[in-house]
């Protein structure tokens, strides 16, 4: 009889309390998977995030273009959100005084922007603190992404990309490409 040894990524969710997320690459190969991320060059909306955290909000452009940037598709309803309203909430969700639900909240509260979206946002502002809410990082994760975000996913996914990160020796970023970067070389059409 063979004895199998398990595998680090066998383990088992890094501890999450919920139990949902199993990475599905040994986490020794983040940054391996973060090296070969080549899915479009992140640098100017990497750059617009740093910007608004600096700010304390983003501008109706930077917000207009981040967006673009996830998903295209939005680019006409995103649009119609104005400046001011986009100041207000970009604002509460850049605060340090805000909670998580409550910069979610102020996200989605604009035209076109749902759970998806918010993440960018705050990801490209905090990428220590906040992940991509992606159907290929939750795919990495080993979880089908439902057909509509709640609020408990988010949260418990942002626990996970913490630990995660800690467990990887790595930075938010890298962490994300990584999750990215497995699941597109699974050759799965998750869209």
């Amino acid at each position: 009889m063979t004895v199998r040894t398990p595998r680090l990524w066998d383990i088992g969710r890094y501890g999450s309390p919920m139990g949902r997320f199993n990475l599905q690459f040994d986490v020794r190969e983040v940054k391996a998977y973060a090296s070969r991320y080549a899915y479009e060059d992140d640098s100017v909306v990497l750059a617009i995030g740093r910007t608004a955290r600096r700010r304390g909000q983003y501008t109706r452009d930077e917000f207009v273009a981040v967006c673009r940037w996830k998903t295209p598709r939005s680019g006409p309803l995103v649009a119609t959100n104005t400046a001011r309203e986009i100041e207000i909430a970009t604002r509460i969700a850049l605060s340090e005084g805000s909670t998580d639900r409550e910069r979610m909240g102020a996200l989605r509260s604009l035209a076109g922007v749902e759970f998806p979206t918010a993440s960018v946002l705050l990801h490209l502002a905090y990428p220590e603190r906040y992940p991509i809410l992606d159907k290929r990082a939750l795919h990495a994760l080993g979880v089908r992404a439902p057909a509509t975000y709640s609020f408990g996913l988010w949260s418990e996914y942002v626990e996970e990309y913490r630990r995660l990160a800690e467990a990887a020796g790595v930075d938010g970023r890298t962490l994300d490409r990584a999750l990215w970067q497995w699941s597109s070389e699974q050759g799965l059409l998750l869209y």
